[in-house]
């Protein structure tokens, strides 16, 4: 099996960010970024996708959260890309209904190289402790024009916004893993008619 592993690193005047991905690995992760909830968010990525994960950022947190989620967001989906490479027998689309209780969200992602993302998810308040609601669009912004990738986000019910934020980040890292996962079928194979993607 080829390696499938990135790392990435971004360096602005806003932030500095350092991503290690392994796409076949087992949900370790590690995160160092300023932002706790956020990590909290990263570590279902990890967990759920069975990615290693290693984040490590610093940012103009002294300003709000803007930049250093929507780097974050920018730099997962170049890790991504650059893990994915030719995308040769890989799945390509991936999708995942996660539930918590009372909230449960879908999403569906196609590694089409083709960036665009809907998304349609609302929260009855705009924070979570400390967290801004609103940088979720960014990060995930950030990772479809990166990736590049389509990616469809939907909340279907759920009141309690923590409980609503979960199950997306779950539902995206359960859609990544299975995207991204390797088909025996297609092995050596671009899963495209345009023979690329």
């Amino acid at each position: 099996m080829p390696d499938r592993s990135a790392k990435v690193s971004r360096d602005t005047l806003e932030t500095r960010i350092t991503v290690a991905l392994n796409l076949d690995g087992s949900g370790k992760s590690s995160f160092d970024t300023g932002i706790p909830f956020l990590e909290h968010m990263l570590e279902q990525i990890s967990r759920h996708g069975a990615f290693d994960l290693d984040i490590k950022a610093s940012g103009d947190l002294h300003i709000d959260d803007h930049h250093t989620v929507e780097d974050i967001g920018i730099a997962l989906g170049q890790a991504f890309k650059q893990a994915l490479g030719d995308k040769q027998g890989i799945m390509r689309y991936g999708h995942a209904y996660v539930p918590l209780d009372e909230a449960l969200s879908r999403v569906v992602i196609d590694f089409s190289g083709r960036p665009g993302i809907e998304y349609r998810v609302e929260f009855r308040h705009p924070r979570i402790g400390q967290f801004d609601v609103d940088l979720f669009h960014e990060f995930f912004q950030g990772f479809a024009n990166h990736a590049p990738a389509t990616l469809h986000i939907d909340n279907l019910s759920g009141h309690n916004a923590h409980h609503v934020a979960e199950t997306v980040f779950k539902a995206f890292g359960r859609a990544l893993r299975f995207a991204v996962s390797q088909d025996e079928r297609m092995q050596g194979v671009i899963p495209s008619t345009k023979g690329s993607l």
